[in-house]
């Protein structure tokens, strides 16, 4: 399945190509509606485990529980073709962020974005929860606006909108370490990277603003992808995905994959490449469909696919294995209180 985030540009979303503004789109998928439950996501919902992950430190850092002074929560009913998603704030796992003074503004977005980004869920957790929540939750929009005072950090943010979709939603979820079919992230040959794969240089700073969809459109993902995050944005020829990423680590790297690695990514994906420190990404391929393509989408038959691109182009691969899994288990959650 191809999904990401919500970032700032404005794009008109019919679950076609508007993979062209993923770089901040939707979670929880684009095509959704191509997929199966893969078996390993099946197992996970069903398992159950009493081994409890530490609080993530990214939580701990922001301060822990925080709350918007005030904030509205409004049912969008704008019929789909004419729909628009927008929200001043990208809303992936990445840590690209332009402060916006304490506002969060967003329209016409699933509740299952809301919570992947309260929580900053990776590819390898979105696909787990998933399975979990009713229809309601992936299918029904919302528009949120809340604002606090000063100028927080976006995981202070994140954790404002834990408190809101608990209050609003009574969503309740908690984390546990379980055991699952992974694949291992490793270097196909060793001491070697592909082209499109490069430590990166501080010396050439980039901004941690995701940018436009017409700056995506115009140039090279390696000058314009926002640090600290992966963006798709269009390829060099119709019917690719192109994935640009500046200053990211490998861990950022091999969790995102499965959100963006389509029917061969179905299972969580670990870091086992030994690489540390940042990386700059840069990678094209023809997205694959269980089932026929979306409207107005038309795959490049000549293009390579994840898997080949993986390997030729940033010159890693994928391996089967097991491996412990941090996932996000749901509790409860309602349709939400009025304003």
């Amino acid at each position: 399945m191809i999904r990401n985030h919500l970032g700032k540009a404005q794009v008109a979303c019919k679950k076609t190509v508007c993979v062209i503004a993923l770089g901040s789109l939707l979670a929880p998928s684009i095509f959704a509606s191509v997929w199966e439950t893969p078996l390993w996501a099946q197992e996970a919902a069903a398992h159950t485990s009493s081994s409890q992950p530490p609080t993530p430190q990214w939580q701990i850092d922001a301060g822990g529980k925080l709350t918007f002074d005030v904030d509205s929560v409004k049912r969008n009913t704008t019929e789909p073709s004419r729909a628009t998603v927008n929200s001043n704030i990208s809303m992936g796992s990445g840590d690209y962020y332009s402060p916006t003074g304490g506002l969060f503004s967003a329209t016409n977005i699933p509740l299952f974005a809301y919570i992947s980004f309260a929580y900053k869920i990776s590819g390898n957790q979105d696909r787990v929860l998933e399975q979990q929540v009713p229809k309601w939750v992936l299918s029904d929009r919302f528009d949120i606006q809340a604002r606090v005072e000063g100028n927080p950090s976006k995981d202070q943010m994140r954790l404002m909108m834990q408190a809101l979709l608990a209050d609003r939603f009574k969503l309740v979820i908690h984390r546990e370490i379980r055991r699952l079919p992974v694949y291992g992230l490793v270097v196909e040959k060793a001491g070697r990277l592909g082209p499109g794969l490069q430590p990166h240089s501080d010396e050439t700073p980039c901004s941690t603003d995701p940018g436009s969809l017409s700056a995506l459109r115009s140039a090279p993902p390696t000058t314009v992808a926002a640090c600290g995050g992966i963006q798709g944005m269009p390829g060099s020829v119709p019917g690719r995905l192109a994935l640009g990423a500046r200053k990211v680590t490998m861990e950022l790297i091999a969790t995102s994959f499965p959100a963006w690695g389509d029917l061969v990514v179905d299972r969580p994906v670990i870091d086992k490449t030994g690489l540390s420190g940042t990386f700059d990404l840069h990678m094209e391929f023809t997205p694959q469909f269980n089932g026929p393509a979306p409207p107005n989408f038309t795959p490049d038959p000549n293009g390579p696919t994840f898997q080949e691109a993986l390997k030729q182009q940033l010159g890693l691969k994928l391996e089967p294995q097991t491996g412990l899994v941090d996932v996000l288990i749901l509790d409860h959650v309602e349709e939400p209180s009025p304003n």
